[in-house]
């Protein structure tokens, strides 16, 4: 089981992620009660019905799913998760950029599925608050190594709107 950072502390995830198996459709695959992250497909054909299940709705964005196409639902959103299939795709960057900066996502945005050390400082300049670590990966250690290894940063970001040189300015 992935082990969850969220707000730089080690937590303890309530979220379940919908699985659609094999044999099963978006129109067709049960849905479960409770805290659920529902697959983009799922949220697309059964909106209405989730909408009158649920009180907290997650959602899972794969790489080839499109911000725009859920801008004006993101109202009912409490966790946005972005799938890293793999460390070396970087799409999700863009839609966590996306979300906060063009759609003023203010909800919980979380890298989920190949997430190491290595880009929680990445993520969390492009708007992630939450990460569920690659399984078999060390939470503490990540918290430790993961969210400073620069002590000053040139560009702007999410969090930090001013550039170096108009903060050292300052």
């Amino acid at each position: 089981m992935a082990q969850l950072i969220k707000n730089q502390t080690v937590a303890v995830d309530a979220w379940k992620t919908l699985e659609i198996a094999e044999g099963e459709t978006p129109e067709t695959v049960a849905l479960p009660a409770g805290d659920v992250i529902f697959p983009f497909s799922v949220w697309q054909v059964r909106k209405t019905e989730i909408i009158s299940m649920h009180k907290r709705i997650g959602l899972l964005l794969q790489p080839e799913d499109r911000v725009e196409d859920i801008a004006a639902d993101l109202e009912y959103f409490i966790v946005i998760a972005v799938n890293f299939p793999k460390f070396v795709d970087g799409r999700g960057y863009s839609s966590a950029s996306l979300l906060r900066q063009r759609y003023k996502y203010q909800g919980e945005l979380r890298a989920v599925g190949d997430v190491l050390h290595d880009q929680l400082f990445f993520m969390q300049r492009v708007g992630f608050d939450s990460y569920a670590l690659k399984d078999g990966k060390d939470a503490v250690y990540a918290l430790q190594a993961g969210f400073a290894p620069f002590s000053e940063t040139y560009q702007t970001s999410t969090g930090q709107p001013e550039p170096y040189f108009r903060r050292r300015a300052t």
